[in-house]
């Protein structure tokens, strides 16, 4: 049934054109697809879906993960280049140095969107997880 078939991301925005600035400026996204009150932008194989909401930015969880493996330096380097300010969460566990959060290895960065989705990179090789 479903393990056959292709999933997306999706995320709500009250401003399109403010989110499309974000995703394709700021993020660097190409965008793939534009409709009246959606955009989809390309991320890997995978989509990334933009949709106007009046409820956008309520979710206080990860929107959106990408495994940037052994690029996350580069990411985090190019993502604070171009204005992304990374969150810090203390609670849970892992020791924070300038936005980063590391475990051993495992390195993490948090950041939101302009309507404050949380949006998440980390040092894991692009494997499903």
């Amino acid at each position: 049934m479903l393990r056959d078939q292709n999933s997306s991301a999706i995320v709500a925005s009250r401003d399109l054109r403010r989110s499309k600035q974000f995703y394709t400026e700021t993020l660097g996204l190409d965008v793939a697809e534009d409709m009246d009150g959606v955009f989809s932008v390309k991320t890997g194989g995978t989509m990334l879906n933009v949709y106007e909401s009046k409820e956008a930015g309520t979710n206080r969880a990860n929107a959106v993960v990408w495994d940037c493996g052994g690029d996350f330096d580069a990411v985090v380097k190019e993502l604070r280049s171009r204005g992304v300010k990374f969150e810090e969460y203390p609670d849970l566990g892992m020791k924070i140095e300038n936005g980063i959060h590391t475990s051993g290895d495992f390195k993490a960065a948090w950041f939101k969107d302009p309507d404050g989705n949380i949006l998440h990179i980390n040092s894991m090789g692009g494997e499903m997880h």
